[in-house]
């Protein structure tokens, strides 16, 4: 009788994760406490595995062999506790997934900003060079649903702190660390240390043929680096240093060297631009040169790669003022790279749900580049609070279409419209990127 596998949670992962244990003939039930969306309910019921929703069997599922958990469900769940306390294992989709992989190999990209732009960036680049690859995780689909429907030799994953909770072997052969700043620390008790932990679990099972590119300007990384045991080859990146393996950038110029390959390219010549950017573009490069691809289609590829919706996105230029939609800054250090990139005067469109932020950050920052803030949110004392020393205009709006109407109106020619809430959307929006689609929707009504 092969095990009882229960799944908590029926978003993509959940179902992906379905799919898989069907797939490799395991009896497996779905539970959601949420209601299920109509096309994964007909995925379910088409594939002939038991789900329910707006509730949840305890018997049932404290009766598995082997639970998978949704990454948003948290460790203080009752059922979560219930489960851990019978010792029943909790995994998590990603650990599922690379328990059906056999000799593929997965590139896996964490880090708390930048992590979306160079997984995109990092597939891109594999994709032009003819690798036979997939974009699995927090972007793209699934990761078990692609190893259920369409397997490949190589996975390119997103993946967040929350799903490495819950690995147990999942080893990626190239690891890569954005960087390490302060968020989602609601789930960690309000302990950095624990999400800090969370994030080095990507290089916990990596052996002395794996990978680890890294980012030796983060000081959060290198303060942390040396508490957990790496097993794996380490591949720094930095404008700071020069390595013999390893990226850096001097003078305009990037540097990508691994093994015996130097793949050398002017910074001018990047699809991408912003520091930040850099970061991303090198972290990329460097995995892809560590996999052996092509310099010429590796340079070729930064060249040509289109920039993520949502992410620093040009929307528009009307009547001289630029709008830039950069919904997906829902941290205050997203926001903090965003304004870092800004070369004109900016009028900043900021506010939603807030997850504890600390505006101090950006508050230089905003002294030096930002001459007006549109607040677009339920709630917006914290903001005024933050900045009413140091931006002389403050306004308040409701809705995409009011903020944009008041940015524009206290812009002037030149002048950048940039919309970088630094919060959650969940207080006016279905998501970011629904905020994202009324702000460019606003922007062509203007």
């Amino acid at each position: 009788m092969k095990e009882q596998v229960v799944i908590l949670g029926a978003g993509e992962s959940g179902v992906g994760a379905a799919l898989l244990a069907k797939q490799q003939g395991y009896s497996c039930f779905v539970s959601d406490s949420g209601n299920l969306n109509p096309k994964h309910q007909l995925e379910l019921t088409t594939s002939g595995i038991d789900w329910e929703e707006g509730k949840h069997d305890e018997g049932r599922i404290l009766a598995a062999d082997l639970v998978i958990k949704s990454p948003g469900i948290p460790e203080k769940n009752p059922l979560v506790k219930q489960l851990r306390a019978k010792g029943i294992p909790v995994i998590s989709e990603i650990e599922w997934a690379f328990r059906f992989i056999g000799n593929s190999r997965v590139i896996a990209i964490t880090g708390s900003n930048g992590k979306t732009t160079t997984t995109s960036l990092t597939y891109h680049i594999c994709r032009h060079a003819g690798l036979d690859c997939a974009l699995v995780g927090n972007i793209g689909y699934s990761f078990a649903r692609q190893v259920a429907t369409d397997p490949k030799p190589w996975y390119i994953a997103e993946i967040s702190s929350f799903q490495l909770d819950d690995i147990v072997t999942f080893r990626p052969y190239i690891a890569i660390l954005t960087n390490i700043t302060e968020d989602h620390l609601d789930r960690y008790d309000y302990q950095f240390s624990k999400y800090i932990a969370s994030k080095f679990r990507v290089t916990m099972n990596q052996q002395a043929s794996d990978y680890f590119i890294f980012c030796e300007d983060d000081e959060v990384t290198m303060q942390h680096i040396n508490e957990f045991s790496i097993q794996s080859n380490l591949l720094p990146t930095s404008m700071r240093k020069e390595f013999l393996q390893g990226a850096f950038i001097k003078d305009n110029q990037m540097t990508v060297a691994t093994a015996d390959e130097k793949l050398q390219m002017s910074i001018y010549d990047f699809a991408l631009k912003g520091k930040h950017n850099q970061y991303n573009t090198m972290a990329a490069g460097l995995a892809a040169s560590v996999i052996g691809l092509r310099k010429d289609k590796i340079r070729e590829a930064i060249q040509s790669f289109e920039a993520l919706e949502h992410r620093m996105e040009h929307v528009a230029n009307v009547r001289g003022v630029e709008f830039i939609n950069d919904s997906k800054a829902t941290n205050v250090n997203s926001t903090w790279y965003a304004l870092e990139s800004m070369t004109r005067p900016v009028i900043l469109i900021l506010g939603g749900v807030d997850k504890g932020n600390d505006y101090s950050l950006i508050l230089d920052l905003v002294k030096e580049k930002v001459k007006a803030i549109v607040c677009m949110g339920v709630d917006n004392r914290k903001i005024h609070e933050a900045f009413q020393h140091t931006v002389p205009v403050m306004v308040n709006t409701s809705s995409a279409a009011e903020a944009v109407h008041s940015a524009f109106q206290l812009s002037d020619k030149g002048d950048v419209v940039l919309l970088s809430p630094a919060c959650a959307s969940f207080d006016l929006f279905k998501n970011y990127e629904d905020r994202g689609k009324q702000f460019k929707e606003a922007v062509k009504n203007l």
